[in-house]
């Protein structure tokens, strides 16, 4: 099939569940909060070779904040045994330290729960206080004090919801890319969480000629590559291929995304093809037809 002139590829995202925390990260302004949710959800593009998978969701208005100042929500993935540690691990690193930062938990309707205990760090001087309704520990630091839940919902979500965007040159398809990401910031509930939420260096499971590599890069997605490989899955035509990928807190946001992103791209002069990511099936149990985008 076709939209707005770009072929779409009949296939689908083969996406797998993650587990899922959202924190809100509020701060006395705008760019504060944003600071320390960048510095939260750092070194967090892939669990190939990070610890989790993070990125910043969007930004929250101080009106939907429980201390009514402005924050971002983030979105911190991992198995369900390594979350917890996840979280309060970013959260005293890169949160209590970052000036005038309170944090929210942002799934406050999750069955399952998870404890996030920084108020030790207080020595004894930290003590309990209610804040927009919430209960929170308030913990004395040097510019004041740090407030923030302890108490944080996690929900069984959808990682590696994919599309491919392949472009008749680099920046047409970087350009489509950069516009598939920003379309996909206005849906709540994901993340995007590359380097400006696009991969450029996709990778397949292990290596056909170093047996130590867990990963390696993927071949038959190689521009230059194509005439050297003999199942190449770059089309004519096309010079260079950039992959988003998506985290979600269900399917249906991972999906919402994945067409917000894929419309976005197709828009963009020199984008010739769409394509996806999949195991066959044996990856994941979330299967996401490109088809059904649109």
């Amino acid at each position: 099939m076709e939209y707005n002139g770009v072929t779409i590829d009949e296939t689908y995202a083969e996406a797998f569940p993650t587990w899922v925390s959202r924190v809100i990260i509020t701060a006395v302004t705008e760019e504060w909060a944003y600071k320390a949710a960048v510095e939260a959800t750092g070194f967090a593009t892939s669990a190939i070779g990070c610890p989790c998978e993070a990125g910043v969701e969007g930004f929250v208005p101080a009106e939907e904040t429980p201390d009514g100042r402005p924050g971002y929500a983030i979105l911190i993935c991992a198995g369900k045994k390594k979350l917890k540690e996840q979280v309060v691990e970013r959260l005293a690193e890169c949160v209590l330290t970052a000036p005038t930062t309170a944090v929210f938990d942002g799934l406050p309707e999750a069955e399952e729960r998870i404890p996030v205990k920084l108020h030790f760090f207080g020595d004894g001087y930290e003590y309990k206080k209610e804040v927009g309704g919430r209960q929170c520990w308030a913990i004395p630091i040097m510019n004041g004090e740090y407030v923030g839940e302890e108490d944080f919902g996690i929900v069984k979500g959808v990682a590696g919801g994919n599309f491919f965007i392949m472009g008749e040159n680099q920046m047409a398809a970087l350009m489509a890319a950069q516009a598939a990401v920003d379309a996909i910031a206005s849906v709540c509930g994901v993340i995007t969480s590359f380097p400006g939420g696009i991969v450029a260096s996709g990778s397949k499971v292990g290596s056909n000629k170093y047996k130590f590599m867990s990963a390696s890069t993927n071949e038959k997605y190689c521009p230059t590559l194509r005439e050297q490989v003999e199942d190449s899955l770059v089309p004519e035509g096309v010079k260079a291929i950039y992959e988003i990928v998506i985290d979600g807190v269900d399917e249906e946001s991972v999906k919402e995304a994945m067409s917000a992103g894929v419309k976005a791209a197709t828009r963009v002069p020199g984008v010739v093809f769409i394509s996806a990511g999949n195991f066959g099936g044996n990856l994941g149990p979330f299967k996401i037809e490109l088809k059904d985008l649109f």
